[in-house]
């Protein structure tokens, strides 16, 4: 709950929310991606998506030698709402997940996708806590 708590308010960060999109765009490597996020972090992203254009840009320059520049959208489809308690249903806490090709290729870098894979990486950890050798 701690970690999930303090990624909620990291999710929240300009620098976390770029971070996220140009992670997203490295995986893509499209020249045009719409980022879809929560209908309420619409005015958070809109202003990370120039910072995330020039640090995709410097990146691609830095390790290929190349000029590379994407255009990004925000996407008039929303992600879900943040979880409430005692509501049941989709929920997001918060992220982004950015597509392109009409919908066809897409990457998922929400927090919920991001604590699953620590969880899912954590398990040996655990599992060697839970079952010590004898």
């Amino acid at each position: 709950n701690d970690a999930r708590a303090k990624l909620v308010s990291e999710a929240q960060a300009p620098a976390f929310v770029t971070n996220l999109i140009v992670q997203g765009l490295l995986m893509l490597l499209e020249d045009s991606v719409t980022v879809r996020c929560r209908q309420s972090d619409v005015a958070l992203v809109k202003a990370c998506l120039a910072g995330a254009q020039d640090e995709y840009s410097k990146l691609i320059k830095k390790e290929t030698g190349a000029e590379k520049k994407c255009v990004l959208v925000i996407d008039s489809e929303f992600l879900p709402t943040a979880p409430v308690a005692g509501k049941d249903g989709a929920s997001c806490l918060g992220g982004v997940l950015l597509h392109c090709q009409g919908g066809k290729i897409s990457t998922d870098n929400t927090v919920d996708v991001r604590l699953r894979l620590v969880m899912e990486q954590a398990k040996p950890a655990i599992r060697g806590l839970l079952f010590p050798a004898a």
